[in-house]
Order: C-alpha cells, then structure tokens, then sequence
C-alpha cells in the first residue's frame, strides 16, 4: 500500500513584544493564523511569558499547535539596532532569530523595529552565499495587480551590483509566491533612457540588460510606472524606496480620510458614495496593506517577515502565512540557485 508522503508543519516563530499594541495584538494574530493554516502551522510565541498569556488560554494554544518562548526583554522603536543587538541578547526578537538558526524554527515574523529586525537577522542567521545586501521587498497595489518594490529600507546606500541581486531575488519571489511566469523588471529612475540618473543606475543598467533574456529586465521606469503596474518588480535603494513607500501609505491615509469627511459633512456625497458601496469596498481591500501581511527580508538565510509596527491581527496572520508559504517553497533556496547560474564576474562588478 502507497502512503501518502507525511508534510511535516511549518514551525514560525513570532516576535510578540515588536508591536504597538504588542502582545495582544500578536496573539490574536497567532490564533487567526493557527486556525486559518490548520494542521499545518506551528507558532512560538517569543517574549514575556505573562504578558502573553494574560491573552492566550493555554488549552487553546495547546490545541491549536501554539507554543510560548519566553523573552525577557524588547526592542523600542526609539532604539539603536546596533545598540539594542549588542546589548539586548535576551529580547524577543533575537531569541526568535536565534530559534530560526538553531533548527527550532522555519521562519520569524516581527513587528518590531525595522533595524533590529534587519541587523539581528543579518548578524545572526547572515546572507544567502552570493548575495551581498538583503533586501526589504513591499507589494505594492497597482492599476493591474501589484508590484514588488524592493529595497524598502534595508539599506539606504546601493551600488549596481546590489540592485541587480535584488531583481534575482524579487525575481524568484514573484514566481514562487505569486505564480508570475516570467517577472518584468524595472529599474526605477528618473527617465527611460539607458544613460538617464545617477553613475550607479548606468552601471545597474547595463548589468541588468546583460542578463536578459534570463531576467525579464524591462528597462527604466519612472514613479509614475509603479501605481501603472509597468513591471511586476522594482528595484531602487532602500533610502528612495523607503521614501516612495511612506507617501504611498500617506496618500492612501489622506484619500480614506477625506472620504469619511465628506461622508460626515455631505448629504450629496453620501448618497452617492452608498450607490458607489461596492466600488468602494474593494478599492478599501486592495489599497489595504493587511491583506498582504508583511514584507520580506530577502537575502538573509533564512526566512524573515517583517511587518508594520501598527499591524492589526489580520496583517499578523497574513505575515505568518506569507512566511510559511516562503519557508514551504524554498525561496531561499530558489534564488541560490538563480544566483549560480549566472556568469561569475556579475557576481563582482558594481
């Protein structure tokens, strides 16, 4: 008799203190994912053991495969990452990362401080052989579907080399996650022209249309491209990416809130945003960053999601997911592979 092949589950580990609204928020977020991923999700709860379950009944989390490890300190978004790494061993989202790089964990997920997150991923589990700068890789919603934006802010300084490694890894991203055959890339800059910007979008320019037709490198796209959905993949530094992504954020805050005001204030207005419910429902849906859960760091050994620091336990268990779905495919794995095939002095240049 043929057995069917036993998949063994996905263990996440989850910073609970990284939060606004940390730990209730994270637990909340544990318990949707849990029940959602059924049967195939493992979730450690990593930071002050009493805290968390003043929010966690223990025969629940037995049951739904949650298990707590217990953290005695956390990071603070006002804190130093270089400090907070040296000096705060013990805080949740080191002893996470750590589970990560002892086997007890597939993936880490976290809220926290971005570069605590960040530095003790790349101190701690380091980078994928051949890749030089991770990279933070946001999904950003478009007129056709969405687009990953990458770096977003794990390094604000890049030379030609490390944007070409981050269209490999956003490359294999889009193809495994979200099932894109052959991914467009796109180079943001500030014209289409291959001698446009900066000395380091030339070279990057150059590196990355050597590498067609292996890369789908469509060339230069400005940032009025992006919302377009011109390319699936956008690469760019983490200082501009960073900067795009928070007016993005702002522009879809200040858009929300003026249709609630003149809901409040117009009588026109509101009749006809009522007729127009639905329209506005799935605009609300696909401009909602919750749906997509988290950002990955890309480049790091091993899997690591990063979410918003005002996640609501929605994003939690979306970012649980997209970290298993990541862990379950192999990403990692996958860009290694795309990174050895190319010609070795790409590898170098830059």
């Amino acid at each position: 008799m043929n057995l069917a092949p036993v998949t063994r589950p996905i263990r996440v580990a989850l910073d609970a203190m990284g939060g606004d609204s940390a730990p209730m928020v994270e637990v909340q977020g544990a318990i949707q994912a849990a029940r959602e991923l059924n049967g195939t999700l493992r979730i450690v709860l990593v930071g002050d053991e009493e805290r968390i379950y003043r929010h966690l009944d223990r025969a629940e989390a037995e049951e739904l495969g949650i298990s707590v490890e217990h953290a005695a300190e956390y990071v603070s978004s006002s804190e130093s990452a270089a400090f907070s790494f040296r000096r705060k061993q013990g805080s949740s989202i080191v002893v996470a990362t750590q589970l990560l790089r002892r086997g007890k964990a597939e993936a880490v997920v976290s809220s926290g401080n971005t570069g605590a997150v960040v530095t003790s991923a790349l101190l701690t589990l380091g980078r994928i052989p051949g890749i030089q700068r991770p990279a933070i890789a946001v999904i950003v919603p478009t007129r056709t579907g969405h687009t990953i934006l990458l770096d977003a802010g794990a390094n604000s300084d890049s030379k030609a080399n490390h944007l070409y490694q981050y269209a490999v890894m956003g490359g294999v991203y889009a193809h495994e996650i979200f099932q894109v055959p052959e991914p467009r890339v796109g180079l943001l800059n500030i014209g289409e022209e291959d001698s446009k910007g900066s000395e380091v979008a030339v070279q990057a320019y150059k590196l990355l249309s050597e590498a067609r037709p292996h890369l789908n490198f469509i060339g230069n796209v400005e940032g009025r491209d992006i919302l377009k959905g011109t390319a699936d993949i956008v690469v760019c530094d983490g200082f501009t990416g960073n900067v795009i992504l928070k007016f993005a954020e702002s522009v879809v805050g200040m858009f929300m809130q003026t249709v609630r005001r003149e809901m409040e204030t117009n009588l026109k207005f509101r009749v006809g945003a009522l007729l127009l419910k639905p329209v506005f429902r799935r605009l609300k849906s696909k401009l909602n960053y919750e749906e997509y859960g988290g950002a990955p760091l890309l480049g790091v050994n091993g899997v690591c999601v990063i979410s918003h620091g005002s996640s609501s336990p929605l994003a939690i268990k979306n970012a649980i997911r997209v970290a298993a779905e990541s862990s379950r495919k192999k990403v990692n794995n996958q860009i290694k592979e795309e990174l050895d095939r190319e010609r070795p002095e790409r590898q170098v240049l830059g």
